[in-house]
């Protein structure tokens, strides 16, 4: 991805030049005034400590190359729980985090979201993709979609549009792709996108970003599963489309298979220290990525997860080393075969619900 001198229809499509220098100021002045820490020597030391951004090819702006996710991870009714993720949508932010992946389908996500970055008085000043699961009462009914618009603009108390609208997982696509056409004209949400985690899916999502406009496209894209190489990550190259991607750690599964063995020591040239650094930046090494959103309930990883944003990237010839270096440790091969969160329990409004319907459900046996 060019991450530079964008075309004049480029920055056009987000509604103007102006309108996106100002935003491309804003997010990275306020990355960089939270986020930057003094160094005794400018050169090497604060070369390594420099905020990794992206250009969005559709406006010119740059964003964080590590954003937050929040399926499962944000959807708690505890004090205790919302203690914790409040405490890493604050650590996210003050570390030069700006982007927030959200959605309405995720529980109590959305409200506690919201909650913490209107305590934090950041609410119009973070960079929010939230997505679109709407069918309507009938074809090409917009009624339940627009409904969830407002509310979650509601709940995420903007008084600006919503940054990022994408159609979740190419849900009733063909209406809500226009749909969001329609919103970004009428300047209900910036840029519009489409979303899938799935690569039996990722034919059809290559082919919506050919043909759909979007300024985004939201991706299942790891070290592990690296299938988006193939069609999703070229197409949104051509097509001037910024990369989302998700499932960059697989859910903790990669985390598993690797459990206690330390990260190999050439590593070490790339400032990686950590397995989430190890994982995250391989991800962002692929200059077509615009910005990786791990999802974490835990301070302590998220700690881990946004040091992946500065220092050195791996370089292509590493890049194929890591994956090799993955490939020899067992369990590696299955990671598609495991659960999602091995060994770890989220007991929020869709996880229980899901269980109450897995017990009335003779499927699977």
């Amino acid at each position: 991805m060019q991450e530079s001198n964008p075309t004049r229809r480029q920055l056009m499509k987000a509604g103007g030049i102006g309108a996106a220098a100002a935003v491309t100021s804003m997010i990275a002045g306020e990355a960089a005034a939270s986020a930057a820490t003094p160094s005794p020597s400018p050169s090497a030391s604060s070369a390594r400590n420099e905020l990794i951004t992206r250009v969005i090819p559709a406006t010119g702006e740059r964003v964080p190359v590590i954003g937050l996710g929040t399926f499962q991870t944000f959807d708690t009714v505890s004090d205790r729980g919302r203690e914790r993720i409040r405490q890493v949508a604050r650590d996210h932010w003050r570390a030069g985090g700006r982007v927030f992946d959200v959605s309405p389908l995720y529980g109590r996500s959305e409200i506690n979201l919201g909650d913490f970055l209107r305590e934090m008085g950041i609410s119009d000043r973070a960079f929010i993709a939230n997505k679109v699961w709407s069918t309507g009462e009938y074809l090409w009914d917009d009624s339940h979609a627009e409904r969830n618009r407002r509310r979650s603009m509601e709940r995420l108390s903007r008084r600006r549009p919503i940054d990022l609208m994408q159609c979740h997982s190419l849900t009733n696509v063909d209406v809500i792709v226009p749909l969001l056409h329609a919103w970004k004209k009428e300047g209900r949400v910036r840029l519009i996108g489409v979303t899938h985690h799935e690569p039996v899916y990722y034919n059809i999502l290559a082919d919506w970003v050919r043909r759909g406009n979007l300024d985004f496209v939201q991706v299942h894209y790891s070290i592990h599963t690296r299938v988006a190489e193939e069609r999703v990550i070229p197409a949104a190259k051509e097509a001037g489309t910024a990369v989302l991607v998700n499932m960059a750690l697989e859910k903790a599964r990669l985390h598993h298979i690797v459990g206690d063995r330390p990260v190999p020591d050439w590593a070490a040239e790339f400032g990686i220290e950590t397995w989430s650094q190890f994982f995250l930046k391989w991800v962002i090494s692929n200059p077509d990525v615009t910005c990786v959103i791990p999802a974490t309930s835990n301070p302590d990883h998220l700690a881990e997860n946004v040091r992946a944003m500065r220092g050195p990237l791996p370089d292509p010839d590493t890049r194929e080393r890591m994956v090799r270096y993955m490939e020899g440790i067992e369990g590696f091969d299955k990671i598609a075969e495991m659960p999602w969160y091995p060994g770890k329990s989220y007991r929020g409004l869709v996880s229980r619900a899901q269980q109450a319907v897995d017990a009335r459900s003779p499927w699977p046996s």
